[in-house]
């Protein structure tokens, strides 16, 4: 994750913890709300949730995430790459005379 920005000393409200704003956005992406929908019970705001969700994709934390994952599964031998799909939007388009 992307360090903390540094806060000025004074009020204020404390910054949520990652693993909260994690699962709230999680619940939005899996349930299909928009963040303004997001039930108080999470802790952070909807629009709190998708300033660290901005964050996030600025910082590639999605992409190395995702790899995390895939390296973690490989080492246990738990992916099945027989099932695997090749998406063109994640191929470099060749360019011209090449």
């Amino acid at each position: 994750m992307p360090p903390a920005p540094a806060r000025p000393q004074g009020g204020g409200r404390r910054r949520y913890g990652d693993r909260e704003v994690l699962a709230a956005i999680i619940f939005v992406a899996t349930s299909g709300c928009t963040w303004k929908q997001l039930p108080p019970s999470f802790g952070p705001s909807g629009p709190t949730a998708h300033r660290r969700f901005s964050e996030w994709s600025k910082a590639w934390v999605w992409a190395k995430l995702h790899r995390l994952v895939l390296d973690e599964l490989g080492s246990r031998g738990q992916l099945d790459w027989s099932r695997c799909a090749i998406d063109s939007v994640n191929m470099r388009a060749m360019k011209r005379g090449t």
